[in-house]
């Protein structure tokens, strides 16, 4: 039997309401869709592009690598060959981080039941971890990775087994005792090979998109039955204890009913939940002083968990020299740096990476595993599936479920929104399933000689999976892209998306774009190619601070492209409006820019907001003066917290007094913004502006006054003394050590960006968060302040010089995670006493001078 839909969400917002209703309209073959285009017949496959001739693998079969840490733990790895390389890679990565990718690597491999049971939050039904096994297994990444690691190209090859081999190394000759104390010992933290790494590489080309879905695959089944899992029927409880005659009577006991609550609730899923941001430039030669490129680079990511950045730099002496920051479980590529030629960075980007498609089901099949898509029955496939759960200690079950496939992709279904009926079901098509360019195409970025040769790695590979690119080169020319993997929809889909108000108003109420899926003509063929994606070179400059790529360049606006890139001739963020004005406007006097301007921009630490509305702000409050406002049935006196605000400097800095205040005026600011001055898309950076000095405005300010107070902080702090970095200790409590913070916001506007991530962040490690005081801030009571945990992470500024490229850079939580660990606070401490970078060391003689440690890593040893 069918669970009741109210069993997991017991009612129908709006928003459910609304695209309940939009749907309807769209889900049948009434719609009038004349001049419809089906889609071409795909081009052939081009062939494989030629790989840079760099050496792959190790002739003699022999792994050899010299690593060298320069202070702050950062190494420095020389190898004559790929695999060799990311075999010193891999090793020097866990050292730093084994946890994060071990936690990862059980993730991915659908394995966190049977090592921690269904539940996140242990006997509670919320049934995360099963969602997660379930999810991915019917997503395929593991069968996709067994099937396509032998067809991928030798240099991807090398060096996911160059990495895995690094990475066991590290395991195999480090004690327990060594390594980093919230993992080491588990059962889970095992030796990996290139196909777990490969799955791991393949769950993460879906973080923007189908990976949020986990919860809606879980639910997905037709109308009348069930999506619970059952115990096999042939499956006893297994058990790993010692005891022989307990072993017997769990063998002996047949597991008859579900021997766990399961009670998930699932919402409609968002495209970015982690709000991953960043900001970007890249600078030619019309824009620096020297006349050469210059990069700067702003990743806003969690500081802890999954997407944390790590610094490395690599040598193969004649092919490859490069440097930079990656995330967890790259093999050997740098996401984020520079070599001789070119440098680069990255920005999350706003465009869509999956479609959701409605599908229209055959009247004739009772069992709801018919659709139809141009008149002709399509089938819904059946996939059975298996995980091992714990379920006491020592003791597991296996479990079976089944997952629902269409042409498109998985069956997905969100009660109250996207429901599987007996007429109507959805399934989740996503362009990165699966993405196998990902080490190809930034292999190829880093070795470019050239901006041509950087250019030719998005032309021939698709794996910035959801990213813009901004980049510079020696020679002063920038290039800006959009080439992450965007679903390449045909004339007649995109026409019906931008101008069916049924198709229109559904994607604002879901976050997303849905499709009908009864007509093939909605339907897509791989990504976007690389001559229709949103592009700009030139030898000005390019930028990006998450939104659009509308304004990359403020004199060229870029226009034309699919809607699934984003929004154009729209309101932008403050933070991007800041950006533009700190390239159009605070250049030195010959309007150019020299590295130490670029860096100071980048730390300064400004606020967009209080730059247009802090002197009305004043105005107001000081007019209020003393007499009370009410607020939620209390009565505020803002007369202290508005002599704090005029003591502030109008910067987040650690010294900056009151700095707070005006951030619980800008949460409360943003959600009833009272601009005087309206958006104007012929002003797109300077409008809105102006602040409506009424009382509204005054209400705000009184919220805010009054959640500091509630927070227990004195409203005349400074900022060091509200806002500061706390790590965990390897059991996840606090460890009492607070660093005061420097760093801004989004929601004042800020460029150097900090926040509070209090929920999952994308690992089951343990950490201390502290609660928010309310829903409407990120200011915590019981922290007495900002916990910062989210932010500025892998920070760096290059710049091209006649002696090579120079950089200085930070990596602002450190090298490494372990707790204790020699370099697991010092560049965060160096941020604490003043916000600063400091200086990257790219040539051996920079190398030799600053060299801590070295070590000659060879298989040989093993």
């Amino acid at each position: 039997m069918k669970i009741p839909k109210n069993r997991i969400l017991p009612y129908r917002t709006l928003l459910a309401a609304s695209i309940a209703a939009t749907l309807v309209g769209c889900g049948g073959n009434d719609n009038n869709f004349d001049n419809v285009q089906t889609p071409t017949t795909p081009e052939p496959s081009p062939v494989e592009p030629t790989p840079t001739p760099v050496p792959a693998f190790d002739t003699d079969g022999v792994l050899t690598a010299d690593i060298t840490w320069t202070t702050y733990g950062v190494p420095h790895i020389k190898a004559d060959n790929l695999e060799s390389m990311a075999y010193g890679v891999g090793y020097a990565f866990a050292k730093d981080n084994l946890c994060v990718l071990a936690d990862q690597i059980i993730k991915y491999n659908s394995e966190r039941s049977k090592y921690f049971g269904p539940d996140n939050q242990a006997g509670s039904g919320d049934s995360e971890h099963l969602i997660n096994d379930f999810g991915f297994l019917t997503l395929g990444i593991r069968a996709l990775a067994e099937e396509n690691l032998a067809r991928m190209s030798a240099n991807s090859r090398a060096m996911f087994q160059g990495y895995t081999a690094g990475y066991n190394r590290y395991l195999a000759d480090t004690p327990v005792a060594d390594q980093d104390q919230s993992c080491a010992g588990q059962p889970w933290v095992t030796e990996i090979d290139s196909t777990d790494l490969l799955t791991y590489s393949l769950g993460v080309a879906l973080l923007p998109g189908a990976a949020n879905f986990l919860g809606p695959m879980f639910l997905a089944a037709p109308e009348g039955e069930s999506y619970l899992p059952t115990p096999a029927a042939n499956t006893n409880i297994a058990s790993q204890e010692t005891d022989a005659s307990a072993t017997a009577m769990a063998a002996n006991r047949r597991v008859n009913a579900m021997p766990f609550n399961i009670n998930p609730t699932i919402v409609l899923p968002e495209k970015n939940p982690q709000d991953m941001g960043s900001n970007g430039w890249g600078l030619g030669s019309d824009k620096t002083t020297n006349g050469m490129g210059m990069v700067l680079g702003n990743p806003h990511f969690p500081h802890t968990g999954n997407l944390r950045f790590w610094q490395f730099h690599t040598q193969i002496p004649g092919y490859l020299n490069v440097t930079g920051g990656s995330l967890t479980g790259l093999p050997g590529a740098v996401n984020i740096g520079f070599n001789e030629n070119v440098a680069w960075t990255h920005t999350f980007s706003t465009a869509e990476h999956f479609v959701v498609y409605q599908l229209t089901l055959d009247e004739d099949d009772d069992t709801g595993l018919t659709h139809r898509v141009d008149g002709s029955k399509r089938t819904i496939y059946e996939k059975p599936m298996q995980i091992e759960v714990a379920v006491a200690p020592g003791q597991t079950i296996m479990l079976n479920k089944t997952a629902y496939y269409t042409n498109y992709g998985p069956m997905i279904e969100v009660p109250g929104n996207f429901e599987w009926t007996d007429t109507n079901a959805f399934a989740i098509k996503d362009a990165n399933l699966p993405n196998l360019d990902v080490v190809d195409h930034w292999l190829a970025m880093n070795m470019a000689g050239s901006m041509d040769e950087f250019k030719q790695a998005f032309k021939d590979y698709d794996g910035v999976i959801f990213n813009n690119t901004m980049s510079a080169s020696a020679d002063g020319q920038v290039f800006y892209i959009d080439d992450s993997t965007v679903p390449n929809l045909t004339e007649t889909a995109i026409s019906e998306l931008t101008t069916n108000p049924v198709l229109i108003q559904t994607k604002i109420a879901a976050g997303f774009t849905v499709l009908p899926g009864f007509a093939s003509a909605f339907d897509f063929d791989g990504p976007v190619p690389y001559e229709e994606a949103p592009k700009y070179e030139g030898t000005d400059s390019v930028q990006n601070s998450n939104n659009s790529f509308w304004l990359t360049n403020l004199s060229s606006p870029i226009t034309g492209v699919s809607p699934l890139y984003g929004n154009v001739e729209n309101q932008q963020s403050l933070r991007s409006r800041l950006a533009q004005q700190f390239i159009e406007s605070e250049a030195g006097s010959d309007n150019t820019f020299t590295p130490d301007e670029v860096e100071t921009l980048l730390v300064n630490n400004r606020s967009m907001l209080a730059d247009m509305v802090l002197p009305s702000l004043l105005q107001a409050c000081t007019a209020q003066g003393s007499d009370p406002v009410t607020v939620n049935g209390e009565d505020v006196d803002i007369s202290a917290g508005c002599a704090a605000l005029a003591s502030w400097d109008g910067t987040m800095n650690k010294d900056s007094v009151g700095a707070h205040v005006f951030r619980e005026f800008a949460f409360q600011f943003d959600r009833e913004p009272q601009w005087e001055t309206p958006f104007s898309v012929d002003n797109p950076v300077t409008t809105p502006s102006g602040l409506l000095q009424n009382d509204t405005t005054i209400n705000q300010f009184a919220a805010a006054v009054q959640v500091v107070n509630q927070a227990g902080v004195a409203l005349d702090a400074t900022l060091g003394e509200v806002q500061f970095v706390e790590r965990s200790l390897p059991d996840g409590s606090a460890s009492g050590v607070k660093l005061p913070w420097a760093g801004a916001h989004n929601i004042e506007g800020g460029f150097n960006v900090f926040n509070i991530v209090p929920g999952n962040n994308g690992t089951l490690l343990p950490r201390h968060t502290y609660a928010p005081l309310n829903s409407n801030t990120i200011m915590s009571a019981e922290a007495e302040g900002y916990h910062i945990n989210y932010g500025s992470s892998w920070m760096m500024v290059i710049n091209f010089t006649e002696e090579g490229p120079q950089g200085r850079g930070l990596l602002s939580y450190s090298q490494s995670r372990g707790y204790g660990s020699e370099h697991s606070t010092d560049q965060t401490e160096l941020y604490s006493a003043q916000p600063t970078l400091r200086d990257l060391y790219f040539t051996d003689e920079e190398i030799t001078a600053n060299t801590i440690s070295t070590l000659t890593l060879s298989s040989e040893e093993n």
